[in-house]
């Protein structure tokens, strides 16, 4: 984006309480094109999980752009006698409460995608939080738990040395990387559920700023070398218009509290 802007972009790091300290200095942060903040799906996971939001995740910000999404993928422990996401769902109910899935911790994407899954697939399976995804899917190879719900970037070391089983994708196809792994509705389980990354602004920048961030991002996409990184990662370009990016964050916060709710999940 510097090439289209002219500019430096400078990316800052701000991490604790779940991303919320880095989205509330942007939502804080001058209306002015000059502050954004590279938002994901957890942006849409927190404001279900903690009494107080220190901003608002629709009124505090504009919608710029969606920049790619990954597919999560659920991996099975090669312990379990399932080969597909279908068989460990079958697996799942017909010995409930006896199986379990590790995540990256209480709220994680992770862990919102087993949630999702059970709630598809009348199973009933124990949460086995980590202190993030890399130690859920070390135990995953080590046997120590039966599933993960995470990228292909996150498991992909253990999976291309055997330890661990590709059982589904949760995306709307296959993935080029990995064609023999079939989407989950293609085992008949409806689960869609992507980790999307996108731009956000502070609320009341001005249209033209938006448009020209737009712009600038659009371009920025279009070049090779960061296709090439993208692809590598198994993140799928995806530049869209605000009004759309808008609308995937608004459907995302209503999914994932109406799940939270359901599976009466809490913060720790």
């Amino acid at each position: 984006m510097q090439a289209a802007l002219g500019q430096p972009v400078i990316v800052e790091n701000r991490p604790g309480a779940g991303s919320m300290l880095g989205a509330e200095f942007v939502a804080r942060a001058p209306a002015d094109g000059y502050t954004v903040l590279l938002a994901d799906l957890p942006f849409a996971i927190f404001p279900a999980l903690q009494d107080r939001v220190p901003f608002d995740p629709i009124a505090d910000f504009a919608s710029v752009s969606l920049i790619g999404v990954a597919p999560l993928m659920m991996f099975g422990a090669l312990n379990v006698p399932a080969t597909n996401a279908a068989e460990f769902a079958a697996l799942a109910r017909a010995r409930p409460d006896t199986m379990n899935y590790g995540s990256g911790g209480v709220g994680a994407a992770s862990h919102l995608s087993g949630e999702l899954f059970q709630r598809v697939t009348g199973t009933r399976l124990t949460h086995v939080p980590y202190r993030g995804g890399g130690p859920a899917v070390q135990d995953l190879a080590a046997g120590n738990v039966n599933a993960v719900f995470v990228t292909l970037a996150s498991a992909l070391p253990q999976m291309q040395a055997g330890l661990i089983r590709a059982l589904g994708v949760m995306g709307t196809e296959r993935l080029a990387v990995l064609p023999q792994v079939p989407t989950m509705r293609e085992q008949g389980i409806d689960l869609l559920n992507e980790h999307w990354w996108g731009l956000l602004a502070p609320a009341r920048t001005p249209p033209a700023i938006v448009a020209r961030l737009h712009e600038a991002l659009r371009q920025a996409m279009a070049a090779p070398e960061l296709a090439s990184r993208m692809n590598a990662l198994a993140v799928l370009p995806r530049v869209t218009g605000p009004e759309a990016f808008g609308a995937l964050v608004r459907a995302d916060l209503v999914r994932m509290a109406e799940t939270v709710r359901a599976q009466n999940i809490r913060a720790q």
